[in-house]
């Protein structure tokens, strides 16, 4: 697939993206990027761009950056980490272009002082929920992550496509997400060791990336489900390209959330979008989220009795978790599509451009 480049000239918006590596950030912008275009010209700027992605070259970019988009006075900078607002305050305070500066904050903690400076020079504050606007010392705008409906949407037959993959049992069980502590992979594992002996119909995976940093606490894990004699249904499928991760929520009966802490954290939305039952930690927005013991089950983070406890719920009564599935879906498209966080961000350009100078 080549590159899909837009023109600098006619672009009114720039999603910035200067990390190589794919990350949930990184899965944000490629959800959006598609919704976005449909009303204003958007494209990424950045490093390692999936190609697929509407983009700038970098040399069309620097030719046109300091003419402001035809019938617009300024172009905007959007960025969602620390290096790309860096960027934007340069270029806009030290180049000189004519940027209006907005920043997506999902954030659940208290910013350093670094942070606080640059959040002080964005022109605008988008931030996804209304604890991670709590934490931040600029006004903001709460606009909620979404998902896109079309790409995470329910198996026709999720029987079959679960015995499509090969894997034992008739229903899967996963988590997704890197394998480490924050995630709470651990508290899956364990769960999953209690359970299974006795619910033979199910397996468990686990989808997402081992970091060089977590390999020894996932060795930790493989030797408890080994010592649980569990290894064939317990099974770490390692990090999936991009797009097969919708094809596994599309297999999977139940999904569980097990997160210790999380900025927003999108697995609950896309597993409910994708017709599965739900099972996730009170962290991040879960709990905007997760319409608890209608489309799914929330537990304090770090109970691993509750977990386990909701979970059984599921697996001893297939129905009712497909039930949940069911209402899930209905919640998602009703209150958390793709489009209507690109209406929301829509908002806020607008009144970027609505300005008649950058501040």
């Amino acid at each position: 697939m080549s590159r899909v480049l837009r023109s600098a000239r006619e672009t009114e918006v720039i999603a910035a993206s200067l990390k190589r590596r794919y990350t949930g950030v990184t899965s944000t912008v490629a959800a959006l990027l598609p919704a976005q275009a449909r009303d204003v010209k958007i494209a990424a700027l950045g490093v390692a761009l999936p190609e697929s992605w509407p983009q700038l070259a970098w040399g069309d970019f620097l030719r046109h950056a300091w003419q402001p988009p035809p019938g617009r006075r300024v172009r905007i900078w959007h960025a969602r980490r620390n290096s790309e607002m860096l960027a934007g305050v340069f270029l806009k305070r030290v180049l000189r272009m004519p940027l209006k500066l907005v920043f997506t904050s999902a954030a659940q903690r208290h910013h350093s002082g670094w942070p606080r400076w640059l959040l002080r020079r964005m022109d605008h504050v988008i931030a996804t929920s209304p604890e991670a606007a709590s934490y931040l010392c600029v006004p903001s705008t709460v606009v909620p992550h979404g998902v896109d409906v079309e790409l995470y949407r329910p198996a026709e037959n999720r029987e079959a496509e679960w015995a499509a993959t090969g894997l034992p049992g008739r229903y899967g069980i996963a988590v997704f997400g890197r394998v480490r502590k924050q995630k709470g992979v651990d508290l899956f594992v364990e769960a999953l060791c209690r359970l299974l002996p006795k619910y033979p119909d199910f397996t468990g995976i686990a989808v997402g990336a081992v970091r060089p940093e977590q390999v020894a606490f996932a060795r930790r894990l493989a030797a408890r489900v080994t010592q649980a004699a569990l290894s064939g249904r317990i099974l770490f499928l390692g990090e999936r390209p991009a797009a097969e991760v919708p094809l596994w929520l599309r297999r999977v009966t139940i999904v569980v959330g097990p997160q210790r802490r999380e900025g927003f954290g999108l697995v609950p939305l896309e597993g409910m979008a994708s017709g599965a039952a739900v099972v996730a930690t009170r962290v991040g927005a879960a709990h905007h989220l997760v319409v608890d013991g209608e489309t799914g089950y929330l537990v304090p983070p770090e109970d691993l009795d509750a977990l386990t406890d909701r979970i059984e719920r599921l697996l001893r009564d297939p129905a009712r978790a497909a039930a949940m599935g069911r209402r899930g879906r209905a919640h998602v498209v009703e209150r958390f599509a793709i489009d209507r966080e690109a209406e929301g961000i829509r908002r806020v350009y607008e009144r970027c451009w609505g300005e008649a100078e950058p501040r």
